[in-house]
């Protein structure tokens, strides 16, 4: 018999330390089986079982199909039978071979629980913050580093203020958006490569982000990694105020995410050209010009040099 109340604290523990595991349920025994329906145990990746769903002989199938689900999320459900052959999926059932002698059948729910993805916000801009707040709500654990002035409601656990020294408490696998605009561009472009952050996304200008890659190249950082940074940040959708920014910034994100998971999901819309609009107002400094965020202008004539804005630099 399972314990569930420790199995229960287990799988809070592992949560705690962000450590993916799937809930395996048995949840139909045939005899000959040393499991019940009911029994319970948490698998983690690396194959460790707290808990008890049989012996020896359902324990290698259920490790894979575990890892099979923390890969992808999904759960699955399991048959281990000895009048199989092999492993094969029947409708939405993945069945496996019962090796033991004794016999036996019996099915199991694995259901995957993976960490929230790590969304690591360098800045104390308005993008930064409305990040920091619209993050949580579609899924991110943030990371907001230099924000310790900038005041943010109902932050919860979910937005963890760490100085730039703490960078080392970043999981690997993070995304980053550097959302400085002006105030330690460099500086966030180079702690984001630092973490080694699955993508970098950098709230500037096209102009900008090609100015600030030429200086990280020349200071030494890898050149494939400097060219991945996606500068403009975010899905063209014609972006103007803080949150509008950072909506279109954590829709190509959640775009990455799945298309991590689901292949066949579309990663970014491809830009299409359009005829030249008005300008539109920085939510900034209310100047018209054209927004970091916003699609790349497409210039008609010899730029001129123009003054820069206090609030992003552009």
């Amino acid at each position: 018999m399972n314990d569930v109340q420790t199995l229960f604290r287990r799988a809070n523990e592992l949560e705690t330390q962000a450590v993916p595991f799937a809930l395996v349920t048995v949840i139909r025994a045939l005899a000959p089986t040393s499991a019940k329906p009911g029994d319970k145990a948490i698998v983690c990746e690396d194959g460790t079982i707290y808990g008890w769903i049989g012996g020896g002989c359902a324990q290698p199938a259920v490790i894979r199909t575990v890892r099979q689900s923390l890969a992808d999320g999904k759960p699955r459900n399991v048959r281990i039978t000895p009048q199989q052959s092999g492993e094969e999926i029947l409708e939405d059932i993945i069945e496996f071979t019962m090796t033991c002698h004794s016999g036996g059948t019996i099915d199991l729910f694995v259901e995957p629980v993976v960490p929230k993805p790590e969304l690591v916000v360098f800045g104390a801009s308005p993008v930064a913050q409305a990040l920091a707040s619209l993050g949580p709500r579609v899924g991110f654990q943030v990371d907001w580093v230099g924000g310790d002035a900038a005041p943010l409601a109902d932050a919860g656990d979910e937005v963890r203020r760490i100085a730039e020294q703490e960078l080392d408490r970043v999981r690997a696998g993070a995304f980053a958006v550097v959302a400085t605009q002006g105030k330690g561009d460099l500086q966030g472009l180079k702690g984001a490569l630092a973490i080694r952050a699955r993508h970098i996304a950098f709230v500037a200008s096209r102009r900008k982000g090609d100015i600030l890659k030429e200086s990280l190249l020349g200071a030494g950082f890898d050149a494939q990694a400097v060219s991945a940074i996606e500068a403009p940040a975010g899905q063209p959708i014609g972006a103007q105020t803080p949150e509008e920014i950072a909506l279109s910034v954590l829709a190509s994100l959640v775009a990455r995410r799945r298309a991590a998971v689901h292949p066949d999901a579309p990663e970014k819309a491809p830009e299409k050209a359009a005829a030249p609009a008005e300008p539109a107002q920085h939510a900034c400094c209310g100047a018209k010009a054209h927004h970091a965020a916003l699609a790349p202008v497409v210039e008609t004539a010899a730029p001129k040099p123009a003054a820069k804005h206090s609030c992003c630099g552009d």
